[in-house]
């Protein structure tokens, strides 16, 4: 059972999941209560939105790693788990039940709210999941590109489906605000997600190598993706600056929190890519930028104290 839970990434799983979670109960529900902002789920229909995400991702994990046997041999030989602690086969139906359970759920809570168009979105994700797996992640950027907008999507689709489905004449203006404001935290945790996919790469050089693959240190070589990651993370970090300065420097609490949780560890990040040459600098780097995904989505919980 304790290769299953790796195997599904549970851990990457429960970030997801919390991420979903505090949109809905920190940004969005104080606000229903009083009622500024209209949603449309219930708790229970909520929770299988949050459920069916986690199996389409959870399915995308088991898929990843069925084509990255080879590469895992490589890069982190003591946690390959596919043909070792679980088959190949079995993995091969695992994703396929998770894929069936997360899309089938995407249907019924379309269909529900009644907008059965919303289904597509399960469809692409788990599609996108598999062909990045089998094939996008070969390519230059491509795949991490991807899969950072999958991740972006996960928070998306709680507006999607909150907001959306209930937007009416007198709740316009309202809805949409609120919706603006889970597209920034998206924007965010695709910025950041892309980050660390390119570290990864960086990290997994060796063993993207051998596989054939065309990622960005194989193409242009270790030192100069260094640079570019680098360039590149300035990116987030004056965003969140702009961000503060243009819709938050009122907000005392909110700045505080960005300045010590969120923008501290960005700067962190850009010291330590200054000077990263061993793959444990690349290991703690991604690290770095997965708790620095969490500090920006735990801001939510802040902004009840705020905005009013």
């Amino acid at each position: 059972m304790i290769h299953f839970f790796k195997l599904i990434r549970w851990k990457n799983l429960i970030m997801i999941a919390l991420m979903q979670i505090l949109v809905k109960y920190a940004l969005l529900l104080p606000y229903f209560r009083s009622g500024e902002v209209a949603t449309a789920l219930s708790p229970l229909a909520f929770f299988l939105l949050v459920l069916a995400t986690v199996c389409i991702a959870a399915g995308g994990y088991v898929i990843n790693d069925v084509y990255d046997i080879e590469t895992d041999k490589v890069n982190k030989p003591e946690k390959v788990i596919i043909n070792k602690h679980i088959s190949e086969k079995t993995a091969s139906a695992l994703f396929i039940i998770l894929n069936v359970i997360g899309v089938g759920l995407g249907f019924y809570l379309s269909n529900g709210i009644g907008k059965s168009g919303f289904f597509v979105i399960f469809i692409v994700a788990s599609a996108l999941l598999y062909i990045y797996s089998s094939y996008l992640k070969q390519m230059l950027l491509v795949g991490n590109i991807v899969v950072s907008l999958v991740v972006a999507l996960s928070i998306i689709l709680v507006g999607v489906f909150e907001l959306i489905p209930v937007i009416d004449d007198s709740n316009r203006i309202n809805q949409i605000f609120f919706f603006r404001i889970i597209l920034d935290y998206a924007i965010f945790a695709f910025m950041i997600n892309l980050l660390r996919e390119m570290v990864k790469d960086i990290e997994d050089i060796d063993g993207d190598h051998k596989a054939g693959m065309r990622t960005l240190p194989i193409v242009v070589g270790r030192e100069r993706t260094n640079k570019i990651v680098f360039f590149l993370s300035l990116i987030p970090l004056f965003s969140v600056v702009y961000y503060i300065i243009s819709n938050l420097f009122k907000q005392q609490l909110l700045v505080g929190y960005f300045l010590i949780f969120v923008i501290a560890p960005l700067i962190y990040i850009t010291i330590k890519l200054f000077s990263a040459e061993q793959k444990s600098h690349y290991r703690h780097i991604s690290l770095i930028l997965k708790l620095v995904m969490l500090t920006g989505m735990l801001s939510l919980l802040v902004y009840n104290f705020t905005l009013r």
